[in-house]
């Protein structure tokens, strides 16, 4: 199986086209693989219940198609030396959407960002190892992207795990 792949339509950096409909199998085969994705694909078709040739297929598929766009560890923050977290929620300029996301997804810490709709435009996830390396990417880093006009941030106390996607709980969407 591919470890990394490119961008593709429907996955991110894609053109937002969606791949086929998804049947039975590969919903069984996401499941799984968001269980481990470290599943040989014999393992994985034994547990899906298809020949190794058809969930090799099916895998490749899914990664051509978007549906997975890599495979990789899921790592604890404060085990790996990330300890502060906090949510940055910023108001930009009309029409730097594009310049001030790009500019985000380079910034150290800088965990994930997402565009909105409502009273803020942008909210990042920051994972910094402490207070002070938060304040200077928020204070210098992202503050200090042009195009970003303001921002609030809210320090995380503590996470919990929600309902979560279909594939990770065990229980597939209906088609």
């Amino acid at each position: 199986m591919s470890q990394e792949t490119p961008p593709t339509p429907g996955g991110p950096g894609g053109t937002g086209r969606s791949a086929g409909p998804l049947d039975e199998v590969d919903r069984r085969i996401l499941d799984e693989l968001v269980r481990d994705g470290r599943l040989s694909i014999r393992t994985l078709a034994e547990r899906v219940h298809v020949s190794r040739t058809n969930a090799y297929a099916r895998v490749e598929r899914l990664l051509r198609d978007g549906v997975i766009t890599g495979f990789a560890a899921r790592v604890a923050p404060e085990p790996a030396g990330l300890g502060t977290s906090a949510y940055i929620a910023l108001t930009i300029q009309q029409n730097t959407w594009r310049e001030v996301s790009a500019e985000l997804a380079r910034v150290r810490y800088v965990e994930h960002v997402a565009l909105l709709s409502g009273e803020h435009d942008v909210l990042a996830l920051v994972r910094a190892p402490d207070n002070a390396t938060l304040r200077d990417v928020v204070l210098d880093r992202v503050q200090g992207i042009a195009g970003v006009l303001s921002t609030r941030s809210w320090l995380v106390f503590e996470e919990f795990t929600g309902a979560q996607t279909p594939w990770e709980t065990g229980k597939t969407p209906p088609r």
